[in-house]
């Protein structure tokens, strides 16, 4: 609801579960299943027995995002619930409210097919419970872009969605085969043997992950030309990304708040230098 009322008609673009499932459950004390066993009727030992079962070697490649709404659609759906149900509540209000439902980790356009019935007969539900009609109660639907095949085969996907937004943080560690949380003790080494002229996390390799940017751009709007596309992620922030950004042709980079003075920035020196002014015109 305080999204909703703070956008105050803006766009509201609400990415549905995606980390993996050791985040929420991996931690739990002997408290914390104490607790979850009276509400659920599960003993504590089969309660540990569960999250051992759902242990994985590679949780950040495994079981989460749209995976995990497939193989459990009761998760998709009550978070679709939960977003249109505020949404339906402060548009009562008489803030306009425009929902966008962000479907993570997509690799297959079957799979975000899937997941968009999910969230339409959940909005049906909605609807039919609050009393409203399609017109009074409107989202879009799209996804991220982080894994390569999605990039690769857009066009495919873009059939089932209204807009795209490149996950470039999990895009640069899929397409590099490089783990963020793991590669801070040999990048200094790479950038030093020139093997990597930045740290690929902090300004998109343009050459190699960018040109899965492109495809997946060009791909998506040869199905949608009018295909809404951004990104998100840490490169939203960055200068030289932002520009490459623009000449690619998005509408859009998100990032974190503290780096919106600098997008802001780069975007408009990126139009700039596209009307044809000079570098030292525009610093």
């Amino acid at each position: 609801i305080g999204i909703f009322k703070s956008l105050a008609g803006r766009p509201a673009t609400i990415r549905l579960l995606d980390p993996p499932l050791h985040e929420f459950i991996g931690t739990m004390d002997a408290g914390q299943k104490k607790d979850l066993s009276k509400k659920i009727g599960m003993s504590a030992p089969a309660i540990t027995k569960r999250i051992h079962a759902l242990h994985e070697e590679n949780p950040m490649l495994g079981h989460r995002g749209c995976r995990l709404g497939i193989s459990y659609p009761a998760v998709t759906a009550t978070q679709v619930e939960a977003i249109l149900e505020a949404a339906a509540e402060v548009q009562a209000k008489g803030t306009k409210v425009l929902p966008e439902i962000m479907v993570p980790l997509v690799s297959y356009d079957r799979e975000l097919e899937l997941q968009k019935q999910v969230i339409d007969e959940t909005a049906e539900s909605v609807r039919k419970k609050l009393g409203l009609k399609k017109s009074e109660l409107k989202y879009t639907v799209g996804t991220m872009i982080e894994i390569p095949r999605a990039a690769i085969t857009a066009d495919k996907v873009a059939e089932h969605a209204e807009f795209f937004s490149f996950g470039t943080n999990d895009l640069t560690q899929t397409g590099l085969g490089l783990s963020r949380d793991d590669s801070s003790s040999f990048l200094p080494t790479y950038q030093d043997a020139e093997v990597l002229s930045n740290n690929p996390f902090a300004g998109l390799d343009q050459e190699g992950v960018g040109k899965l940017v492109e495809m997946g751009v060009q791909g998506g709007r040869s199905t949608k030309p009018n295909l809404k596309i951004g990104i998100c992620g840490e490169h939203g922030g960055d200068s030289d990304s932002v520009k490459f950004f623009h000449r690619t042709g998005l509408n859009y980079v998100s990032c974190s708040p503290f780096r919106i003075p600098v997008a802001r920035l780069a975007a408009a020196q990126a139009v700039l230098e596209e009307r044809g002014h000079s570098r030292s015109e525009i610093s």
